[in-house]
């Protein structure tokens, strides 16, 4: 009786493991069709849960005028994918642009191909589309089968490996790290083959840095285009090829001659500044400091997207609030980049407001046209309690000379400024200078001019010291300093006629 009692227990045991066997067998092929095959799988999977058929792969129509095949093995990650309209307007893109690179030579079916920085791999998808097979895309979230995880500034890929690499949608206008980007592609091309770049950035200027960036490669082709996304109406195609010898190139691009080309972009830009100030002003001190309104920074006028480092200048900085918080870090057009800062100051006085600042470096000397001690004017307006303000900025001078020096003085030390900056910065850089160096500037500029380091810098305020007439007595000029507004703005138009998108400052 006992044993009649146990039997259906024994059976129902039996079916409810076989049943759980079976859900675990269905559940490691779930699993497995997830991670390894790319949430999908192609007809004739013996085991498929989702059709490769989706409504987004419907219909699709090449340029050639077929059909994209329905039953095609390339699908994109149905989570990730856009609206059917949107994907089929970016497929119909893609197949386009790379048909017409086909054509003219820089793609064929046979090039072993990467997609740089694309979330859903819908390049990916267009090349295999057109029968390049051999395709596959970084991003640095995989979706698989399409695209693996990789970052545009860094490639899972060893030198050499592909014969065509492209980079769509604007990926290295917004990526931060535009060196590397570039530096990446030199590495992962083949010599000999094609890296098509496309960006919104369509100025002279930002083509020409474009250029310098991508060091391994020499610009083959470019075309205009309208964009797929609203937010990028507008594509500039560039074409570059790998060139075989880079070190021969990188050797010519890092000899800086002395004297600097002024190309025509940098021409186009020097047309659309402010005009100079020619009359010399009655009141310099309200007519110069007003003038900063009507200053057209260059990053106003163009796109600094392609360069390799973010720097500024200040020449005589003074206090840390003084012209690197009010005016720099204020009003300075960035574009959203990030400045390294390098403050240059002299006076002993200002040097412990730097040691907490974060991304500014203090170099505790005076600029100056060599290494040598210095002699370091120090004026205080009689009666100012405000130290700082009333702290004049001083003059320097040799310590051999020492003379027309009419306050207290330091002996500090001076650097070669134009060696350092040489040694500091590149023309891959975007380097921007602010200079008040208190007369100083007639010996510095010169020395730029004639080392070549004048070519590193892309933009300068400068403020120029002359016998200005004196704010407390009508009629009379400072005796501080012995040039004239004339021999300043000789000044101004010599680095202007050397193509430095230089401002009057105050």
């Amino acid at each position: 009786m006992e044993l009649a009692a146990g039997k259906p227990g024994f059976l129902r045991n039996v079916v409810v493991r076989f049943l759980l066997f079976s859900l675990l067998v269905v559940g490691v092929r779930f699993a497995y069709v997830i991670t390894i095959r790319g949430e999908s799988c192609s007809f004739g999977d013996d085991f498929c849960f989702f059709s490769s058929t989706s409504p987004e792969n419907q219909n699709l129509v090449t340029a050639a005028g077929g059909h994209l095949d329905s039953s095609s093995s390339v699908t994109l990650n149905p989570i990730a994918a856009a609206t059917p309209e949107v994907h089929k307007r970016v497929m119909m893109f893609y197949i386009t642009v790379f048909q017409d690179l086909i054509v003219d030579g820089f793609l064929s079916t046979k090039s072993k191909s990467l997609c740089v920085e694309t979330p859903v791999g819908e390049d990916v998808y267009a090349l295999k589309e057109i029968g390049v097979d051999d395709s596959i895309g970084i991003y640095k979230k995989a979706s698989k089968p399409l695209v693996i995880n990789g970052l545009g500034h860094r490639h899972p890929f060893k030198d050499s490996t592909f014969d065509f690499i492209f980079s769509g949608n604007g990926a290295l206008d917004r990526s931060d790290k535009a060196a590397e980007f570039a530096a990446e592609v030199g590495r992962t091309l083949k010599p000999e083959g094609y890296a098509v770049i496309h960006t919104s950035s369509i100025d002279t200027y930002s083509f020409n840095s474009f250029i310098r960036l991508f060091n391994c490669c020499k610009f083959v082709h470019s075309r205009h285009m309208d964009g797929f996304d609203p937010d990028m109406p507008h594509i500039h195609e560039i074409v570059m090829k790998k060139i075989v010898d880079i070190k021969i190139r990188e050797k010519t691009d890092s000899s800086l001659s002395n004297r600097c080309t002024v190309p025509g972009y940098k021409q186009d830009l020097l047309k659309k500044a402010e005009p100079l100030i020619e009359a010399e002003p009655l009141k310099p001190w309200i007519t110069l400091k007003r003038n900063i309104e009507n200053v057209k920074y260059l990053t106003s006028m163009a796109d600094i997207n392609f360069k390799q480092r973010y720097v500024y200048v200040d020449v005589g900085a003074r206090s840390y609030g003084s012209s690197i918080v009010s005016w720099f870090k204020k009003q300075y057009p960035k574009q959203n980049k990030t400045f390294d800062i390098y403050a240059i100051e002299a006076d002993k006085h200002f040097h412990d407001q730097y040691q907490s600042k974060k991304g500014v470096k203090l170099l505790p000397y005076a600029a100056w046209v060599k290494n040598e001690s210095l002699v370091f004017e120090i004026n205080q307006t009689p009666g100012d309690e405000n130290v700082e303000k009333g702290r004049g900025m001083g003059r320097i001078q040799p310590v051999k000379s020492g003379g027309g020096i009419v306050g207290s003085v330091d002996v500090i030390q001076g650097f070669d400024f134009a060696n350092w900056l040489k040694n500091t910065v590149t023309e891959k850089d975007f380097v921007v200078m602010k200079m008040d160096v208190e007369g100083t500037e007639f010996d510095l500029i010169p020395k730029l001019i004639e080392t070549g380091a004048i070519c590193l810098i892309d933009e300068v305020f400068l403020e120029c010291h002359y016998n200005r007439w004196q704010k407390c007595c009508p009629g009379v000029r400072s005796p501080k300093y012995q040039k004239t507004y004339g021999q300043c703005l000789d000044l101004f138009k010599s680095l202007r006629q050397r193509g430095v998108l230089v401002h009057q400052w105050w």
